[in-house]
């Protein structure tokens, strides 16, 4: 179980094919604080730590969150949001986040405004998931709050804090991000689609 509130960003060093399996060589300044068989977040999805060598540790990606996510893009040097499980007991600064990612979404706006940023995505509503103005979601592993909810097509609004300390800072238009989208409304729709 995550937040959605990002504590570092990880660099990838090295990329490694196993059959369909892909490992992914992270570094990280919170590497010395992980355990081989750790859950973290990356960009949202969560992956068990496999190895650990210096600040290097490895994780491993299957065909499965391959297919669904956008690590299978990833290329060396590239940063990735990075999240450790939350602690029980702990604050709730973000929203319930499963490190299950739903589907990806595509930028299609980047807005730069007085001191803010609004981030414009679609996605494929073939998998019936949806947003709700106000609501919940994870982009990418981060928690956010959506604005301009449409049936395909939602916009976050981006604080200067969460520029510079995600990968948001990077992204670009055309790119893909993870989408989780958020898990109370996805039982609410469940029951309901249920009922009809």
């Amino acid at each position: 179980m995550f937040t959605g509130i990002i504590e570092d960003l990880g660099t990838i060093k090295n990329l490694t094919a196993e059959g369909e399996n892909l490992h992914i060589t992270v570094e990280t300044s919170i590497t010395s604080e992980l355990k081989i068989d750790q859950s973290v977040a990356h960009n949202g999805v969560c992956l068990t730590v496999v190895s650990i060598n210096d600040d290097n540790y490895v994780v491993t990606a299957i065909k499965e969150t391959l297919d669904k996510t956008n690590l299978g893009k990833l290329i060396t040097g590239d940063l990735v949001n990075i999240e450790r499980a939350m602690k029980l007991g702990d604050r709730l600064d973000g929203h319930i986040v499963q490190g299950h990612v739903d589907q990806t979404a595509e930028c299609t706006a980047v807005i730069e405004e007085d001191g803010s940023w609004i981030y414009t995505f679609t996605y494929d509503t073939s998998l019936s998931n949806i947003t709700i103005e106000k609501g919940s979601i994870t982009v990418n592993g981060v928690s956010l709050t959506v604005v301009n909810s449409k049936i395909n097509e939602f916009s976050v609004a981006i604080i200067p804090y969460t520029y510079e300390h995600t990968t948001f800072k990077n992204l670009k238009v055309g790119d893909t991000v993870n989408l989780e989208f958020d898990v109370i409304g996805k039982y609410v729709k469940r029951l309901n689609d249920l009922r009809n």
